[in-house]
């Protein structure tokens, strides 16, 4: 060849290669790209038509547009559809800001939204009425609100426990973590009382420690705990006060995790009735003595004395292991969050599934979700999201997240032997409690595109917005002798109860997007 077709060669390649570069830098999403998600479930194109308004999104605006003035403060990442919510409401809409202090609409009781008297949504409690009484005739209702008998978790002919599948007895010495695993059934961790939880989460806080390494994987520190009689816990060390939330500018993906979130986030999926997330308890250790004397591996070369002459240690991982953001004792005392260890994969082996409302995990691309209303149609037609009860369970996950605020959920797990019957994993919440005054509307995607909710899950969320114990209270009383009590700052403790009305609200646009299309369905009709 001549050295100009050489050049020219060579720089056709150069190009090709750059532009191939580009394209890559556009779609990586840490190792999945839309692309990859619209071959997964099968159908639809990627991004849908940028000029229509997602679900979620078309029911923020609604919300906002209702709004006095005193709404939820939004200092986090702008929503994908702030200009139109913006120019609804005539301008930038008001914010509280952060402050150390409560909004005084928050400290004196009234809906901080609206400072308007309580709503009972009695529209949504006749709604409830008109499902039991008319139980064989079909109405709009009955597309939004799944009866308890079909929603495949409350009315069950079977639940069998891990120990009935895999034909096992406990040993001999069993411990209370041992008992607690065998017993894990097909629809739920633990049963309702079950007294072995706060067994567990004694041994947790009181038994000795023999051994401490860090967990491998992960973006953060996380140590393994282990007890005598084979017990093992991961815990989640203390960063920052309860008081500090997360920064403006972080991505959901490089935020802190809160080892107070993971105990809140056990205590409010046991009070929401859900019982899928395993115990967690808080526990004050000695550095010295409980982690640095009994550590192994490579974390023991990062421990050092800080120049204020505390013990610190940071551990490597992806996210904030390094000397800049050391944890650190006071001067050897640090919290942390224990959370009891899952069966082992030899006993009941775990199945990780994909999130379909995942977030794209990208700088500047959003997930398909967010961007193309009618998703749910998609997803439904999936397995296992086609039949069975796992779309209910999704929509039950993203109204727990949705109420701590948690928009890191990009997989979920379930237990291999019981099959796809039964319930997702409750699992790694220590980014959830981070914005006390700012309502993360599009974590409620699956339920407001999807406009399914179980009839049980409506009850228990209008018990705590209608009833004299709020679910903040709740909270503070479950959490009360929690020995790192009070677990959470006050505004996220008030921010539980907005949320709540948020997901009603949400209901009842629902229902009334039922009752249009029904109305639409039969004018066209006659």
């Amino acid at each position: 060849m001549k050295l100009k077709e050489r050049i020219i060669l060579g720089a056709s390649v150069s190009i090709v290669l750059f532009t191939l570069l580009l394209v890559i830098d556009l779609q990586m999403d840490y190792g999945f790209s839309g692309h990859h998600l619209a071959r997964s479930y099968g159908k639809g194109k990627v991004g849908g038509d940028g000029g229509r308004v997602s679900a979620y999104s078309g029911f923020r605006k609604m919300f906002l547009q209702r709004s006095s003035g005193n709404g939820s403060d939004e200092t986090a990442t702008m929503h994908p559809h702030a200009p139109l919510i913006q120019e609804a409401l005539g301008g930038e809409h008001p914010r509280i800001p952060p402050g150390p202090g409560l909004p005084d609409s928050l400290k004196h009781g009234s809906d901080p939204a609206t400072n308007e008297p309580h709503d009972y949504f009695k529209d949504v409690q006749l709604s409830l009425r008109v499902l039991q009484r008319d139980k064989q005739r079909k109405t709009s209702v009955n597309k939004v609100i799944v009866k308890p008998y079909e929603d495949g978790n409350s009315f069950r002919s079977e639940n069998p426990t891990i120990a009935d599948l895999m034909d096992v007895d406990p040993s001999a010495n069993a411990s209370n973590l041992e008992l607690f695993q065998l017993r894990i059934s097909q629809h739920e961790l633990y049963p309702p009382g079950d007294v072995l939880v706060n067994k567990v989460m004694e041994d947790m806080v009181k038994l000795p420690i023999l051994h401490v390494e860090q967990k491998e994987g992960g973006t953060q520190l996380k140590l393994i705990i282990v007890y005598p009689n084979g017990i093992m816990a991961l815990m989640k060390p203390m960063r920052f006060p309860r008081e500090q939330e997360t920064l403006p500018n972080h991505f959901y993906f490089s935020d802190y995790e809160r080892h107070n979130a993971e105990i809140a986030a056990f205590h409010l999926d046991r009070l929401l009735g859900f019982r899928r997330a395993m115990p967690v308890v808080g526990r004050i250790l000695n550095v010295t003595t409980e982690i640095y004397n009994v550590a192994i591996g490579d974390i023991l070369r990062t421990f050092f004395v800080s120049p204020a002459n505390n013990i610190c240690f940071h551990g490597r991982c992806s996210y904030y292991c390094d000397t800049g953001h050391a944890i650190c004792g006071s001067p050897d005392k640090l919290e942390g969050s224990m959370a009891a260890y899952l069966p082992s994969s030899d006993l009941a082996d775990r199945r990780i599934w994909r999130h379909p409302w995942r977030r794209s995990y990208h700088k500047r691309k959003k997930a398909q979700w967010e961007t193309q209303d009618d998703y749910c149609t998609l997803i439904k037609e999936v397995p296992p999201y086609d039949e069975g009860r796992r779309l209910l369970d999704l929509i039950d996950m993203c109204i727990y997240d949705f109420l701590m605020g948690n928009m890191d959920r990009h997989h979920y797990e379930t237990f291999r032997i019981f099959g796809n019957e039964t319930f997702p994993l409750h699992l790694d919440q220590g980014r959830g409690f981070g914005k006390a005054f700012h309502d993360e509307i599009s974590i409620l995607a699956p339920l407001l595109q999807c406009c399914l909710i179980r009839q049980t899950t409506l009850n228990t969320l209008l018990k705590y917005h209608n009833g004299n114990k709020k679910l903040s209270q709740a909270m503070r009383e479950t959490m009360f002798s929690d020995p790192i009590n009070p677990v959470l700052w006050e505004p996220h403790l008030t921010a539980l109860d907005r949320r709540v009305k948020i997901i009603l609200e949400g209901v009842r646009q629902c229902l009334s997007r039922a009752e249009e299309s029904d109305e639409l369905f039969l004018g066209e009709l006659a």
